[in-house]
């Protein structure tokens, strides 16, 4: 064995272990059992910003902690404290383990220390930087957990939504479904995975009973073909009383992405809305539109010779049941009418309703007119019998209106006029009848229109004015009253009031008219000798109006007339209409000190019922009883009987239509109060009421 003399061989041992100490990636140090520093490398002084210079071999592990300390490391403890709690560390790893920690330096910088307690040479520490390695991990971590929500989003968007869902990859296998789309078909699960082939599941559902505009070899076809072609489809299927509504889009993989979407109720909605579209919501009949289409596409029957017939029907007294039993009762009658027209018609007949109580019937083919004839005669008997509803037996009618084609019009518009020309004849010929088309109707209407038309004008052109006929006091001989009665002069001629007072009524012009009329009378009479009085109409149509009674009070305050000289005439028909209004009515005029007259007794419903209901002052003889005197015994007996009843109850009573000698003579013989006719005076002008009553005053003169 050679000698070393130089040592040369521990020299290189020393290198080399420094070489080797210098090329470890991480910091090293060594820490003797008593805390020194034994040995340690470059990458270990680089972490901790020691300057070579500063270190030493056998520094104490208190010096090491104090120049780190100085370097701004262990910020968060003092070097003490950190002494304390490293030498601690250490000296509870005694059994050679491998003890990881880490400690944060200055900059934010993460180091990993790893010890291993070596009995011969103490603690033997590396460090490492890990700083990037952790926040490249973090970084992964949060891409992982940004990943993790996206996904758990994408689930509850793909599952929440009302829409099946799938995916298919260009080879026509599933990629991925919802719950949705599993559950619109009843898929087993089998054909819920992945790689799942198209055609598996295509033939499941045809197995199960789906359905669609074709066969199911070419549903699949079709199908192949779309994802053939790579474009846009939709499909329309049925499945379990389902409907399914199927679109395929396309991706640019060459897969493609279909939604399916239960549509059964959507399409019920728009069948629903289709039929509200074209049917009275009421009675569910076919609305006016429809029944306008059937007649517009009838009108080619007619080109082929072939024979229809119009009717339009109209229900009586339906404003009455709605007026005194409400609108709930009308809407239940409507419906019962329903059925019981469209009990009248044939199966190629078409039944609509087209108005409030109007309704239209399309007769499809007829022979003649005898065909629309029995139609409508059925019509009249089944409406016209009772009908009971909520304990309320309603007895109303219905007037029809028939027009033939092609004989009364080729073309919808004309055939529906014509009908309804029929119509109004139909009703006033005396309702609950029926009326066909003749020529000559349509001149009377316009006539009607212009009529009624001119009627808006005559108040503000001065057209309308009042005469005046006089009651006679048959006891004393002297005009006690003057009936004021309205004339129209309009387009030369003057109106009767038999013409246009109707169409007042119908129209709401009568409440302005009647008002007018009220006003003219009462400042006429109030420049009048103070003991005669005067007598006013008054239209059932003004006791709608629930002023009526202010307004009386207020003309009578205008014109300064005392209310005692006022006389209302009301009919007997008045009291059919709202019998509490009306009483009402007439107790405000009573309170007023107003005359209450019934007008043209005997000829209504129920006269003496109505003598009950309130105190009339005066009963007014229908003029019919005066034409019969002469030649029937019992017109006698009946005046007498009216004029004893009128005294017994206080009224006094007023005989119209004296005309004759004989007539007068019966009525005073019977004990009645008063007469008015033409045997005493037909209507006057004013100017001939002033002579007139001028005349009476000298005569009375004369006498006294």
């Amino acid at each position: 064995m050679q000698s070393d003399p130089a040592g040369l061989t521990g020299m290189a041992e020393t290198l080399l272990l420094d070489a080797a100490l210098e090329s470890i990636p991480y910091g090293f140090c060594v820490w003797s059992p008593q805390f020194r520093l034994v040995m340690w490398n470059k990458h270990w002084r680089d972490i901790y910003g020691f300057p070579r210079s500063a270190m030493r071999r056998g520094m104490s592990l208190e010096d090491v902690v104090a120049l780190s300390s100085q370097n701004g490391n262990h910020f968060d403890q003092s070097p003490v404290e950190f002494y304390e709690n490293y030498t601690a560390e250490l000296l509870a790893n005694r059994s050679g383990a491998r003890v990881k920690s880490r400690e944060i330096l200055s900059g934010g910088r993460i180091i990993e220390a790893a010890q291993v307690f070596s009995p011969g040479l103490g603690w033997v520490v590396t460090h490492e930087d890990v700083t990037e390695a952790i926040a490249e991990a973090e970084i992964v971590q949060r891409r992982k957990r940004e990943l993790e929500r996206q996904n758990l989003r994408l689930d509850a968007a793909v599952n929440n939504i009302s829409q099946g869902l799938c995916m298919f990859d260009l080879h026509g296998r599933l990629v991925i479904c919802n719950q949705p789309y599993a559950k619109i078909y009843g898929l087993p699960e089998r054909l819920l995975h992945p790689g799942t082939p198209l055609e598996d599941i295509l033939g499941h559902l045809f197995d199960i009973g789906m359905s669609t505009s074709g066969t199911r070899e070419q549903y699949v076809d079709w199908r192949r073909e779309v994802i053939e072609r790579r474009e846009f489809a939709k499909n329309v299927h049925e499945l379990g009383g389902r409907t399914i509504m199927m679109q395929h889009h396309p991706m640019q993989d060459g897969g493609f992405v279909s939604t399916h979407e239960d549509v059964t109720e959507q399409r019920q909605n728009e069948a629903r809305i289709r039929h509200l579209a074209r049917h009275d919501a009421l009675t569910d009949l076919p609305n006016r539109s429809q029944f306008l289409d059937a007649m517009a596409a009838s009108e080619a029957l007619l080109q082929r010779g072939e024979q229809l017939a119009v009717l339009c029907i109209d229900l009586d007294r339906f404003k009455a049941v709605n007026d005194t039993l409400g609108h709930a009762i009308g809407d239940e009658l409507l419906k019962q009418v329903a059925v019981r027209l469209w009990g009248t018609t044939r199966e190629t007949d078409l039944l609509a309703r087209v108005g409030g109580d109007e309704f239209s019937m399309l007769l499809r083919p007829v022979t003649g007119p005898r065909d629309a004839e029995i139609i409508a005669e059925r019509i009249i008997k089944v409406i016209g019998a009772p009908i009971e509803i909520r304990g309320h037996k309603i007895d109303i009618g219905a007037s029809v209106g028939i027009a033939m084609a092609p004989s009364d019009g080729n073309t919808t518009d004309i055939l529906m006029k014509n009908a309804d020309l029929a119509l109004y004849r139909a009703k006033n010929n005396g309702r609950s009848t029926y009326h066909f088309f003749e020529p000559g109707m349509d001149a009377a209407l316009e006539q009607r229109r212009s009529m009624e038309a001119g009627l808006r004008q005559a108040l503000a052109k001065r057209e309308l004015r009042l005469v005046y006929q006089p009651l006679l006091d048959l006891k004393c001989n002297r005009i006690s009253c003057f009936e004021a009665l309205l004339r129209w002069d309009y387009e030369g001629r003057t109106v009767s009031p038999a013409e246009f007072i109707p169409i007042a009524e119908e129209t709401g012009l009568i409440v302005p008219i009647g008002e007018w009329v009220l006003r003219e009378a009462c400042r006429t009479a109030a420049q009048w000798r103070s003991d005669v009085r005067i007598a006013v109409n008054l239209s059932p149509a003004q006791f709608k109006h629930r002023s009526l009674g202010a307004v009386v009070k207020a003309i009578l305050l205008e014109t300064g007339l005392a209310p005692t000289r006022l006389e209302l005439e009301i009919t007997e028909s008045l009291l059919l209409l709202d019998s509490e209004q009306t009483l009402a009515t007439l107790h405000e005029f009573r309170a007023l000190g107003v005359r209450i007259s019934m007008d043209d007794f005997g000829t209504g419903y129920s006269s003496l019922s109505y003598l009950r209901s309130f105190p009339f002052d005066k009963i007014k003889i229908d003029r019919s009883f005066m034409r019969d005197l002469d030649t029937r015994s019992d017109s006698l007996a009946i005046l007498k009987a009216i004029i004893s009843l009128g005294h017994s109850l206080g009224m006094s009573t007023t005989a119209e239509g004296i005309e004759t000698e004989a007539q007068l003579a019966a009525v005073r013989s019977q004990g009645c109060n008063e007469m008015q006719g033409f045997l005493f005076s037909p209507p006057l002008k004013l100017a001939a009421v002033l002579e007139l009553l001028e005349s009476e005053q000298r005569s009375l003169a004369r006498v006294a």
